[in-house]
């Protein structure tokens, strides 16, 4: 029992102290915890089923502090803690988790960064997931101790082929991650040959280097693309089906049953699910609208009541 109880902390011992990865090690826990925290947190205050959840924080006037925020101020505080204390345990763990927190309720709202606008539960939203995967796999390979800019060499010819070896590595990776072959990626990374098989293979079609060389540049490959990657395909399936699990189902989000791939109603449903989407962003940019007008009403009259011109109101 001595044994199996001391086997835990000899791993950490191991694998975590002795390499110095205390550090990344806290970040990445408290990263993927918080996530799965607040994405749980969001689900369940949407869910009839647990009506004393909390949900989202409102101040008096109407504002909705996204959890975002409170992300921006963990992230700053604990970098701010590490790089005061400079290493100093257990504060500088203390740190990234702090750290680590704030990445994680920043990263599950990534896609509030790219639209400027609540898109949590849209399609879009699936940005946030999608963001939070590749987060997490560059923050793993940073724990493992994968690193491409490791130059080796004991003469100046030896070294320079390093430099070269590592930097064609990380060029052949950005390929990889222009094309959305992620995975693809970050093996480079690690084994920079198996990047050479996604140089020579097609880009998906919603990805950088298609919109900059497919497209009406290249319509015939834009179309293979569309036919290599579609929504047809199983791999497909599977991955927006553990988008949902992760992030819930974006037909609940708007009120439309799932479509079945094949049937007469299939059409019929996607249609009514576009609608659907069209009709929250346009709602969603309303509010938004609405809400700039207001504030601004209520700082006119402010200024008005105070005996001062309007901010933004008039020109000398």
């Amino acid at each position: 029992m001595t044994e199996i109880a001391a086997f835990p902390a000899d791993l950490w011992r191991e694998y975590v102290q002795e390499p110095g990865r205390e550090g990344i090690f806290l970040v990445l826990a408290a990263f993927l915890g918080s996530f799965v925290f607040i994405r749980t947190s969001a689900r369940m205050s949407r869910s009839d089923r647990f009506p004393w959840w909390p949900g989202s924080v409102v101040t008096d006037s109407g504002v909705h502090l996204h959890h975002l925020v409170w992300g921006i101020v963990l992230m700053m505080a604990g970098g701010t803690i590490g790089f005061a204390l400079g290493g100093q345990m257990p504060w500088f763990g203390v740190a990234a988790v702090l750290f680590g927190i704030g990445v994680g309720l920043t990263f599950d709202e990534f896609a509030l960064w790219i639209y400027l606008r609540d898109v949590y539960w849209a399609r879009e939203g699936r940005t946030s997931i999608d963001a939070v995967a590749v987060t997490a796999a560059f923050m793993g390979l940073v724990f493992l101790g994968v690193n491409p800019l490791q130059f080796t060499g004991d003469d100046v010819l030896a070294t320079l082929a390093s430099i070269g070896y590592s930097l064609g590595a990380i060029a052949i990776s950005a390929v990889c991650f222009a094309k959305s072959r992620f995975l693809h990626g970050f093996a480079t990374l690690a084994f920079p040959p198996i990047g050479l098989w996604a140089l020579v293979r097609l880009a998906k079609p919603g990805s950088p280097w298609a919109r900059r060389f497919y497209g009406r540049r290249d319509p015939e490959r834009q179309a293979r693309a569309e036919r290599r990657f579609g929504p047809h395909r199983r791999i497909t399936r599977v991955l927006e089906r553990a988008r949902e699990i992760v992030g819930g189902s974006f037909y609940e989000a708007v009120g439309v049953a799932r479509p079945e791939r094949d049937g007469p109603d299939a059409q019929e449903t996607q249609d009514a699910l576009l609608t659907a989407e069209q009709d929250a962003s346009v709602e969603a940019a309303e509010e938004i609208q609405a809400r700039a007008e207001e504030e601004a009403r209520i700082d006119a009259e402010r200024q008005a009541a105070a005996g001062g011109r309007p901010r933004g109101l008039g020109h000398d």
